[in-house]
């Protein structure tokens, strides 16, 4: 039997409880910013921040304004609304690209901007994934905040909601799914909860880990994911990596 079919979606009890928990993570952020002094200041390096379905760049404003606040020239998509990446994917993320690529050199201060390091929130973190594989595009590395790049749309709760957002439902092949859980060519960090109430845990990790490639659990929820203290100390903790020198988090050099 295939292992990928056993996993569910999150229960019910998990999904009905995330407004509620949700809240609960950005007080507890509001309260804790002024409390804790900022980590080691990062290197200025570009970072931009994907949203997830049906959010904008509202809901990421807290996770580009902590980047900021660490030292980092950090902004979210520029695409406004996410509804999802259409029908064509490839063409889709090379028009991407390219406009990354024009606000990139706009922010830096000569033709060839500094490699970014690319964060997805849920359906963003696919995004992320996607344009660092991409040949041409550098990217420094990729972090995804609950992301259920292997798995299936069944496995989550936001099927409805990208079938009301675009007519038709999410169509993944298996050779899309087998795309998209391969990691991409560079540092990749994936974060996690086994208390997400929109998406299956199971599906927001790696079949293996490796040198360059780690899965990382936190307690939440997954729309209070973007203001979680854990999930923001996680992610200063691997900006702060040097490009050439990165480490999985916890260990030693």
């Amino acid at each position: 039997m295939n292992f990928e079919s056993q996993i569910s979606r999150p229960s019910w009890l998990l999904l009905g409880s995330e407004p509620m928990r949700a809240a609960t993570e950005y007080l507890t952020h509001r309260l804790q910013r002024w409390q804790i002094k900022p980590p080691l200041q990062g290197d200025g390096h570009p970072v931009i921040v994907f949203p997830g379905l049906a959010t904008d760049g509202v809901p990421v404003t807290p996770l580009v304004d902590h980047c900021r606040a660490l030292g980092y020239t950090a902004m979210d998509w520029g695409r406004g609304f996410n509804t999802g990446p259409g029908a064509d994917l490839d063409a889709w993320l090379q028009g991407l690209a390219e406009e990354l690529r024009c606000t990139l050199r706009a922010s830096g201060d000569s033709t060839k901007a500094p490699a970014p390091t690319l964060i997805g929130w849920s359906l963003g973190g696919l995004y992320a994934r996607e344009l660092a594989k991409l040949p041409g595009f550098d990217v420094r590395q990729v972090i995804t905040i609950g992301t259920p790049f292997n798995g299936s749309p069944g496995q989550t709760h936001a099927g409805w909601l990208y079938k009301r957002l675009n007519g038709s439902p999410a169509d993944l092949s298996h050779a899309l799914q087998q795309r998209l859980k391969r990691p991409p060519p560079v540092p990749t960090t994936s974060i996690y909860s086994r208390t997400d109430g929109i998406v299956a845990w199971q599906a927001c990790r790696h079949d293996m880990q490796s040198a360059r490639v780690q899965d990382i659990e936190v307690k939440g929820s997954h729309l209070g994911m973007g203001w979680n203290p854990s999930v923001l100390r996680l992610v200063a903790d691997r900006l702060v990596q040097p490009e050439r020198g990165w480490q999985r988090h916890g260990s030693t050099a």
